[in-house]
């Protein structure tokens, strides 16, 4: 399902120190939130992914699975890497701790016997013993050669090595051989919580070797893998990265003969699926609730029985008959059984439409992701703490979430955490540490930021209705009444109807803005678009009009209660940049987004929103910075205490004068939360090491620059005789168990048919 957000790729390099704010907060609800265990309404939405036991699951046959694109490159340490390539490294090389149903990284058998620490002091030391059957694609056994290759390309020590992320393995010291290069002894030079994130995946030497085959041999080929798959070809022109089985594998035996990625835009998956070029794509709810229409299409056998009286008679004929029967001419007559026939071939291409999306099934879940709003404290208004939680607090964070997630049948209960989801070890609501939704807080909070209402209005200092300073500056101005003469009554008349047109005009004008582009929301009631607030226009002050129509100069005009209610302060609005992405993939983010507004507008909040293209909405806003409102996702990791870090670090200052802000677009940040990071990924108990997250993730609540909203949908396509494939979840997929439940015909695995 095409979401805008962190790229996929940038979110597999939060490790790293190359991609990878204010003052400390006080929090006197901070006690109730780190309490120890896991929270007690913490249920994880299970995987969809029509399970079977493998003797259930036919032999042989070619699954076509969309993807966005073909990848950049098929090294995932690189800085481009993106999901697809995750994707396809996931059937191709060893993953040692792949997560599970519940987000927790468990130990694969396939490449580890077993996996510990065996020392703490005076250092740590990590003991990986490898499944002795565990072979690279060319027979050379998987063994303490390729960590030490891997561990010293990723070090950050040598910057030949254009890697994209090395946090962990720059605390490794030393990698030795054990008993023989099946036992592989890790030592730390500081302690490292999450050794469990480490050489996943795991590289043949031949890749991590030296400089050249890192940065540039392992971009478009892999010529050493061993997995379940091993990669045929990649062709960029065609869209396809084809994968076959594996004969030196030493697991289950995949049960497909050949796995193909096709590149097929997510606009476009619903004419693949009907094409029957794609077995399996993530799709939008658009695409779903046509497979749903269609399932119940199917159900009613296309439509009437062919037969009984008049059975013979097309539409058309009969069509035609009624319009000369009813004294149409024979030419009306052939024009009406044109049109009819021109529906009856878009019906027909309809009902072929319906007939080949019935036999997809809609397989659903939770992404393990969450989208939040992202609040830039770097300047402005938001820089600010009280303003960031008072927007917090206006928002009504389940109504978000119901938005989303009801209409797909989903659970839509607010994410509690930043660093965890529901269903993970540890998770806990630390939302307390923020407050719940509350208008009259917010309001509260926003006053005494300055923040009031009318307050954008002008100062009316000094320019009292005829003061002596304003006779001297303006001379003495006759009565208001004196001006009026018989013959102006026309003149008033013709300037009415002008502005009464360039009224009308300014609504059209708002009307097609709103469509596209930038517009503000705030602003636009009746009698505030002029930027003082007034509702007075340039015409209004001329004179002319009837008598006693004009106060004497310097009177300042009575706002309307639309202004008077916006926010202001020192005569200036509170108004905010928002930047949504326009892209069609982007519908769920945009719907959010105005229910954003129009809670913001109720307290006196305006904003200007700003719809930009997809491919820009990340790189030329998020990660630069422009804008104050945003919307976008990360992903859940079992691996909080390194990869949070960078996104919620608090920014340091560039010799430039610049910010360096790792991942954290919102650019708010402390110390403590920085501590409390640096705590929880050197400790090696992992329960201290959770309550230490718990207590960062109550500071950043208060912090208030992000604030999760709902957990993604994760809706995928699935043809209906698939098995152990859909949505996955937290889950890594095992490739080996995916298949037909009936043999499917055996073409050309990159042709794009079954």
């Amino acid at each position: 399902m095409s979401h805008v957000g962190v790229p996929r790729g940038t979110a597999r390099k939060r490790r790293s120190v190359a991609l990878l704010a204010t003052g400390v907060l006080t929090i006197p609800v901070l006690a109730g939130c780190t309490s120890d265990g896991e929270d007690p309404t913490s249920v994880a939405v299970p995987q969809d992914i029509a399970p079977a036991s493998r003797d259930r699951v036919a032999d042989g046959s070619t699954l076509n699975w969309a993807i966005d694109a073909v990848p950049s490159t098929l090294n995932a340490f690189q800085a481009d890497a993106d999901g697809a390539t995750t994707r396809i490294t996931g059937a191709l090389l060893p993953s040692l701790f792949p997560m599970d149903a519940k987000g927790e990284p468990r130990l694969n058998p396939d490449y580890l016997e077993s996996a510990k620490v065996i020392e703490r002091e005076p250092k740590q030391v990590v003991l990986y013993k490898l499944n002795q059957q565990a072979v690279w694609s060319d027979g050379r056994e998987i063994g303490a050669p390729d960590f030490v290759a891997q561990w010293r390309a990723l070090s950050g020590k040598d910057s030949a090595f254009w890697t994209a992320r090395n946090a962990g393995y720059e605390r490794i010291e030393k990698i030795e051989r054990g008993k023989d290069d099946l036992q592989v002894r890790v030592t730390f030079s500081k302690p490292y919580a999450d050794w469990r994130s480490l050489f996943s995946p795991l590289y043949p030497k031949e890749v991590t070797g030296s400089p050249g085959t890192f940065n540039d041999g392992a971009r478009t080929t892999l010529r050493n893998t061993a997995g379940p798959f091993r990669l045929r070809s990649v062709n960029k022109p065609r869209g396809t990265v084809v994968l076959d089985r594996n004969p030196r594998w030493w697991g289950d035996e995949a049960r497909l003969d050949s796995l193909v990625f096709r590149a097929v835009e997510p606009g476009k998956r619903t004419d693949a699926l009907t094409e029957g070029t794609v077995d399996v794509a993530d799709i939008d709810p658009a695409t779903a609730n046509s497979i749903a229409l269609a399932a119940r299409y199917r159900g009613g056998n296309g439509g009437p029985p062919a037969h009984g009286p008049g059975a013979g008679i097309t539409p058309a004929a009969a069509l035609r008959s009624w319009a000369l029967a009813h004294g149409s001419d024979e030419e009306a007559a052939e024009t009406a059984q044109a049109a009819r026939e021109e529906t009856r071939e878009a019906v027909a291409v309809y009902a072929a439409e319906q007939k080949a999306l019935s036999g997809f099934a809609v397989r659903k879940s939770l992404e393990p992701s969450y989208t939040q709003l992202a609040l830039n404290g770097e300047s402005g208004p938001l820089s600010d703490d009280r303003v960031r939680r008072a927007i917090a607090r206006t928002l009504d964070r389940q109504e978000l979430a119901d938005a989303v997630l009801k209409p797909l049948g989903l659970p839509a209960k607010p994410p509690g955490s930043h660093l965890a989801l529901a269903g993970q070890p540890g998770y806990k609501d630390g939302s307390g540490a923020l407050g719940e939704q509350d208008t009259k807080e917010a309001q509260a909070l926003l006053g005494d930021a300055g923040w009031t209402p009318g307050g954008a209005l002008r100062s009316t200092r000094d320019t009292k209705a005829g003061s002596e300073a304003e006779k001297k500056d303006e001379g003495e101005k006759p009565a208001a009444g004196e001006k009026a003469a018989a013959g102006d009554k026309d003149e008033k008349d013709e300037k009415a109807g002008k502005k009464d047109e360039k009224a009308e005009d300014t609504e059209k004008d708002d009307k097609a803005s709103r469509e596209e582009g930038e517009y503000t929301v705030g602003d636009d009631k009746p009698g505030s678009r002029s930027s003082g607030g007034s509702g007075v226009t340039a015409q209004d002050k001329q004179p002319g009009g009837a008598a006693g129509a004009y106060a004497p100069a310097g009177t300042a005009a009575p706002a309307p209660a639309a202004v008077k209610s916006r926010l202001g302060k020192d005569g200036k609005p509170l108004s905010l940049r928002f930047v949504l992405p326009s892209g069609p993939g982007s519908q769920s983010l945009r719907t959010v987004g105005e229910k954003i507004v129009a809670m913001l507008d109720s307290i006196g909040i305006s904003t200007q929103v700003t719809k930009v293209a997809d491919d820009s909405y990340f790189k030329d806003h998020i990660a630069s910075g422009d804008y104050d409102l945003a919307l976008y996702s990360w992903p859940a990791t079992a691996y909080p205490a390194t990869d949070g870090r960078p996104i919620f670090a608090k920014p340091e200052p560039a010799t430039d004068g610049s910010l360096l802000v790792a991942q954290n677009y919102t650019r708010v940040g402390s110390d403590h939360i920085d501590q409390l990071f640096d705590r929880a990924v050197a400790e090696l108990d992992a329960d201290a090491s959770r309550d230490l997250l718990k207590q960062a993730d109550a500071r950043i609540w208060a912090a208030a620059g992000s604030i999760p909203l709902y957990q993604r949908p994760q809706l995928v396509a699935v043809d209906k005789k698939l098995a152990n494939i859909g949505a996955f979840g937290f889950a890594a997929p095992r490739y080996q168990d995916i298949g037909f439940t009936a043999r499917q015909a055996a073409g050309p695995p990159a042709n794009g048919k079954k």
